[in-house]
């Protein structure tokens, strides 16, 4: 809590944390209510999958397209709109569930337009954050709002039970909604430093931002190998862990509540992982954010082998604690890193590219699951994966890339480092 301390002081930064701990809360009681929603309306898991498929995909394929508008024009007046129109949604669709209105076909449209909002919001506020902050806290300020949301990620589903029990289904999508409006409302007086910008955006057409974007992306084999390695780690790890985990609770340990502990073990692990965060600087950041997602799939081996409890959640923690390191030590070194005028078109690709094949790996692992049992798949995908994310080890950047202004690269690394700065 001191790192917080330090932070507080800038107002920008405050009312940046501020209103996206009041949003990240009323999101993650819109996962929950909106399962529940539809399992209330249909009954069909068929039809839940259809609303989440279409939000993702929506979301995926205007990714690059919000981090190209989010490096022309002010990103928080970005921030803002997408705030408005997603409470806005949200607000019809409490509506329309109050009035005992809505249609399947309605919660698909409205689930793609908010999913287009959000390929708006996401790379702009990565981009809004370090312009909040002075450079030597980006990465303090970074771990401390995914701890906010870490925090966000055990109270929302929670809460949204909770008042779905008590209340109906609509009421955590109007909260969701105003929780929008808050934040809009702060993020409205944010007056963001200026961070390198090149005034010479926008004077080209989308598509050719777009592919300027892509070329830093490529100009950096430390950044296209890592997302291209995660894109495949995702399909073999994060896919049968979301797919697998009661099936493979129930076949190991007699029962599926047990995932539940599991995955609150993961959900310590993130929680203590983004407070290391605000501390721990490695010599090597990206070599070290590699490695330390590796017990992750360890889990994932161990849970579907049958490992006791008790050591499947120690490394449930491990595994979380891995995974909020590598996130804050990724997206402080692309912060660093990438010009400032194309970070949010970067971090569109980075989203992209790495969520890429998650929608097929999804439906791989469940038909897999059916062929060979939930817990070899899950078993196999593990081990798969450890062996997987240590590809991106392979750019020599990657293994020697140091702390700025002290990079322990070769000559070469450091002349193409310096390029990539200026």
């Amino acid at each position: 809590m001191q790192r917080i301390q330090v932070l507080w002081p800038y107002a920008d930064f405050r009312r940046l944390f501020v209103s996206q701990a009041v949003s990240t809360l009323g999101d993650k009681m819109v996962l929950v209510a909106l399962g529940l929603l539809v399992m209330d309306r249909t009954g069909s898991t068929v039809d839940l999958g259809l609303v989440v498929g279409a939000q993702s995909a929506s979301l995926l394929c205007f990714l690059i397209l919000g981090g190209v508008w989010a490096d022309r024009l002010p990103r928080h007046r970005i921030v803002v709109a997408s705030d408005v129109v997603r409470g806005a949604l949200h607000a019809l669709l409490a509506a329309l569930v109050f009035a005992d209105a809505l249609t399947l076909g309605e919660l698909v449209a409205i689930e793609v337009l908010f999913g287009a909002a959000e390929a708006f919001f996401q790379p702009a506020c990565t981009a809004l954050l370090p312009q909040t902050v002075p450079e030597r806290l980006i990465q303090d300020a970074t771990a401390a709002t995914r701890f906010t949301q870490r925090v966000a990620g055990f109270a929302g589903p929670a809460l949204a039970t909770a008042l779905v029990l008590n209340f109906g289904t609509g009421v955590p999508f109007a909260i969701d909604a105003a929780t929008f409006l808050v934040s809009a409302s702060l993020v409205t007086h944010l007056r963001p430093r200026p961070r390198g910008e090149d005034p010479g955006i926008g004077r080209l057409s989308l598509i050719a931002d777009a592919r300027a974007g892509f070329h830093e992306v490529r100009a950096r084999p430390w950044i296209w190998v890592t997302i291209a390695v995660f894109s495949v780690y995702l399909v073999v790890a994060y896919a049968p862990y979301l797919v697998l985990g009661p099936a493979v609770a129930a076949a190991a340990y007699g029962r599926a509540a047990a995932w539940g502990w599991i995955v609150a073990g993961i959900g310590v692990g993130t929680a203590v992982g983004s407070l290391l965060g605000m501390r721990w600087r490695p010599r090597r950041p990206i070599y070290t954010a590699i490695v330390v997602t590796v017990p992750f799939g360890g889990l994932l081996v161990a849970a579907g082998a049958g490992f006791s409890l008790a050591i499947v959640l120690l490394l449930a923690i491990a595994g979380g604690t891995g995974l909020a390191l590598f996130d804050i030590w990724w997206s402080t070194a692309l912060t660093q890193r990438v010009p400032p005028a194309a970070l949010a078109r970067v971090s569109s690709y980075d989203h992209l590219g790495s969520y890429a094949l998650l929608p097929l790996g999804v439906v791989g692992v469940g038909w897999l699951a059916q062929q060979l049992g939930a817990t070899t798949v899950m078993a196999a995908g593990g081990a798969l994966a450890m062996i997987v994310v240590l590809a991106a080890l392979l750019p020599r950047e990657t293994r020697q890339m140091g702390q700025p202004g002290a990079d322990t690269t070769t000559t070469r690394g450091k002349l193409a480092l310096s390029k990539a700065a200026a």
